[in-house]
């Protein structure tokens, strides 16, 4: 079973034009595309002939979903930390809100301290559906995916420890760095993630630890709800999870795939 096409760097971008593209990054520069996200997860990439400097752009999140599912608990260490029950036969599952979503370099914001007052990072690798799926086979399930890209968990932590449920500890806008870029063809079953605050590691793990496999989360999650082209699944943070202020940097990169980086406000 192939994974997912030949390794490309698919990003999505406003040019000066204010308009927005998705491209083909290379090296320094990007290959403007003219195709839409549907017709790139078909792998219909259609080049418009236009070069330009990634840094001259903006770079947006690079995928706009339909939901952002994310597992959590699905690494042991984590789920000790966090006063989680351990050894669970299924994730935990719960959602995201669009908004929360902000792009590579977007700033964090912290809520006021009335509402919160210990905002976590947790460093994740997510997965972007290439194709609709319901009730997909495990053996499967990785033909499902387009590609992957770096996601951050930030957490109101204060909130999930009292809370029923985790939409509010969750859910605040820009609670949901993404990107900065989608790669293809890349295995996710071994990935290092690490994760720095202010330049030092405080989260180095790797997926092929997790508790629960990608293709199971894949399958199990597809027998609850219809995965759409563009799906963001987050698939879970290791241990190392830890305050934020504002004033902070925090970055998480993976191995394969890239950096992001965020302020935090």
């Amino acid at each position: 079973m192939q994974v997912i096409r030949k390794t490309q760097t698919i990003v999505r971008y406003q040019n000066h034009d204010s308009k927005v593209y998705y491209g083909i990054v290379e090296d320094d520069e990007i290959l403007q595309l003219s195709s839409n996200f549907t017709e790139i997860a078909n792998n219909q990439l259609k080049y418009d002939g236009v070069r330009v400097k990634y840094s001259d752009v903006k770079i947006l999140e690079p995928v706009v979903p339909s939901k952002v599912v994310n597992f959590g608990w699905t690494y042991a260490e984590h789920v000790k930390e966090v006063g989680g029950q351990a050894n669970l036969k299924q994730p935990l599952l719960f959602l995201k809100p669009i908004s929360a979503l902000i792009p590579d370099q977007g700033e964090i914001i912290l809520p006021p301290n009335d509402l919160t007052n210990q905002v976590e990072m947790e460093g994740e690798l997510a997965l972007v559906i290439g194709k609709r799926g319901k009730n997909i086979k495990e053996e499967e399930a990785l033909d499902y995916v387009l590609g992957c890209t770096v996601f951050n968990d930030v957490t109101a932590r204060d909130l999930t420890h009292t809370d029923p449920q985790y939409t509010r500890g969750k859910g605040f806008d820009t609670f949901g760095p993404l990107g900065p870029w989608i790669v293809t063809g890349v295995d996710p079953t071994n990935l290092r993630i690490v994760t720095t605050l202010n330049g030092e590691v405080v989260q180095d793990c790797n997926t092929n630890q997790m508790s629960f496999s990608i293709p199971f989360l894949i399958s199990w999650i597809s027998q609850i709800m219809t995965l759409e082209p563009g799906d963001v699944l987050a698939t879970g943070s290791p241990s190392g999870s830890c305050p934020m202020k504002s004033g902070d940097v925090v970055s998480v990169e993976i191995e394969n795939i890239g950096k992001l980086c965020n302020n935090v406000k």
